[in-house]
């Protein structure tokens, strides 16, 4: 008989069954605890649970649906884990280390729909949405990869898939960790990345939460932007900018609009002031990105002093900018390199906006 992963059930749901089994409620948060803070895999060692109580648990339920497959490691303390989910279909998510710092960066869809041309996570198109239970799952499997003193400390939602396409399941994954009774993650320590949904950004902004959000830019204009991220066709910067005021308006919160850098493609200086005039006297933060490789893309990461330059024009316009530092790439870890890996079963193309975008005629530098 399959097994239902046991973070399916919510915690009244989990409730229900305990007391159906003749229990107490707090049979439920015994069992919650020993997954969020005991790092069970099994039921059986959850010890303080009578012998009878784990029995009926086993027979009918799997402490997670989802299993770490591989797990890369490089010497920055990056790991990019292949977590194969019930129905044997794959995400990736990241667990980094950085001084006090322990990020998870998960995944919310296997592979995306969104077709931003220079992306390796939407090379085979969307597949489904996870469940909000197996975003959880993402987040516990890699915090216990952690050593027994150490917890998670931030989330990015940057993972595979377009966390703005999956808000609800998100959302309800997100209050899961971020509760006490779960991985106590802080809301004010998770960053969700969009490409830019705007009903969704307004529906982030009224649910009340202090999560941070990432809006993935990427050009200065729509003539570029629609090539590099091709939903932008049917909805327009402006659209975009506008419901990112909205967000920033209704949570106090700043907004960060992310750029990849694309050598000899929206890197010039003159597309620099571009996105500056774009921005404007907004009080946000702008991450510029220098783009990974990815095998079967023909983008190049950009020449470093162009980044240098594109930084500081920003910053004379009064911007808050940040270039990111790039981890985990030899493992293909990095922004934008986390995709599906059992391509076989899945379409195989390169998106044709690709060569429309090296075909665009560029401003050159001045």
């Amino acid at each position: 008989m399959k097994k239902t992963p046991i973070l399916s059930l919510g915690s009244l749901a989990l409730l229900a069954w305990c007391e159906a089994q003749g229990e107490r409620a707090f049979r439920a948060r015994q069992i919650a605890r020993w997954i969020f803070e005991r790092r069970a895999s099994q039921f059986d060692e959850m010890t303080d649970l009578p012998r009878e109580l784990r029995a009926a648990l086993d027979a009918e339920f799997c402490v997670f649906g989802s299993s770490v497959e591989t797990a890369r490691v490089t010497a920055d303390d990056t790991q990019k884990l292949l977590v194969r989910l019930a129905d044997g279909h794959a995400v990736e998510c990241v667990l980094m280390a950085d001084r006090s710092r322990r990020t998870v960066c998960v995944s919310t869809q296997v592979g995306c729909g969104m077709g931003c041309v220079f992306c390796a996570s939407g090379l085979d198109g969307v597949v489904r949405n996870l469940e909000s239970y197996e975003i959880v799952e993402q987040f516990v499997l890699a915090r216990n990869l952690l050593a027994p003193d150490e917890r998670l400390t931030h989330a990015v939602i940057m993972g595979m898939g377009e966390p703005l396409a999956n808000l609800d399941n998100l959302l309800a994954a997100l209050d899961r960790v971020c509760r006490p009774d779960g991985l106590g993650l802080g809301q004010r320590h998770v960053t969700i990345s969009t490409v830019g949904l705007p009903p969704r950004i307004r529906q982030l902004a009224d649910a009340g939460k202090n999560y941070h959000l990432a809006v993935s830019l990427h050009a200065p204009n729509d003539e570029l932007r629609n090539l590099l991220v091709p939903p932008n066709a049917k909805i327009g910067i402006a659209a975009v900018l506008d419901a990112a005021d909205y967000f920033a308006e209704r949570t106090g919160r700043q907004v960060t609009f992310e750029y990849v850098l694309l050598r000899d493609a929206n890197d010039s200086a003159v597309q620099a002031r571009q996105l500056a005039a774009l921005i404007g006297a907004r009080k946000v933060h702008v991450n510029l990105i220098p783009y990974n490789p990815v095998a079967d893309l023909p983008y190049r990461t950009p020449r470093a002093e162009r980044v240098h330059e594109f930084a500081a024009t920003l910053r004379r316009a009064g911007l808050s900018v940040k270039v990111r530092k790039t981890k985990g790439r030899k493992i293909d870890a990095a922004c934008g390199q986390l995709r599906l890996h059992d391509r076989g079963r899945q379409r195989n193309t390169t998106p044709s906006f690709a060569t429309e975008l090296v075909a665009l005629p560029l401003t050159p530098n001045p």
